[in-house]
């Protein structure tokens, strides 16, 4: 396997973006993952390339990046009922997770990503997961991508490393991060062309693009203020 190339797993997200702008920065080829599970804001997957596109603007970045994947994972939004994948309204369930909760989700992105590095000859796998700034989401945590991480290096018998550089980072922090690594640019490139709305809604804010009122859009906000107060 390749020591120094990655697969970003890559949603078209502000979290996504940072970790692939963080694997750019860090690796020598880089190639990235997206996955079409029927979710309600599949906007995100037609935002990639030009985010994507973005990256190559820094001139050190443009030789690393690699192929790009989509999987389809339809079958999950099949067996899920929640409000990412159901036209319902988002809201808490008893057990005190919010219906926005895709159960498994990112333990069957972590598995095919694995595949996919297996065949790729890929060691490191990067994922925008973090238990600071969430909506509670077991298979974000870092204990739960640590079990994960020593699952499929058993099942697979190979030493893959699954990296988090979200995970003890709030919003802010994380564009912190984008301007740490790309400076002002890759900020703007971020705010204007990612997309974080549960419902898919590209109403234009100084944060970004959302509804303003979805859990994902709440975060992205706060996080934005707060960094901009920084």
């Amino acid at each position: 396997m390749r020591e120094d190339a990655a697969l970003v797993l890559f949603s078209g997200g502000q979290d996504s973006a940072t970790c692939l702008a963080w694997a750019l920065d860090r690796f020598g080829h880089v190639e990235t993952l997206g996955f079409d599970y029927g979710q309600r804001h599949v906007i995100e997957l037609q935002v990639r390339e030009a985010v994507r596109g973005a990256m190559t603007a820094q001139t050190e970045w443009a030789p690393k990046l690699g192929e790009d994947h989509v999987l389809d994972l339809r079958a999950l939004g099949g067996i899920s009922d929640t409000s990412l994948t159901r036209e319902v309204a988002i809201e808490m369930e008893t057990g005190g997770l919010p219906n926005t909760f895709v159960p498994g989700r990112n333990l069957i992105f972590l598995t095919f990503a694995a595949a996919l590095a297996y065949r790729r000859g890929i060691k490191n796998i990067v994922t925008g997961v973090c238990e600071t700034d969430y909506s509670g989401y077991p298979d974000c945590r870092d204990d739960t991508i640590k079990a994960l991480q020593v699952a499929i290096n058993l099942g697979m018998e190979r030493r893959f490393v699954l990296h988090t550089p979200l995970m003890w980072r709030d919003k802010a922090a994380t564009w912190q991060l984008a301007e740490a690594l790309g400076g002002a640019a890759l900020v703007e490139a971020i705010r204007e062309l990612t997309h974080s709305c549960y419902l898919g809604d590209r109403t234009p804010h100084d944060w970004g693009a959302g509804c303003g009122t979805c859990p994902a859009c709440e975060l992205r906000e706060a996080g934005w203020r707060k960094f901009r107060c920084n």
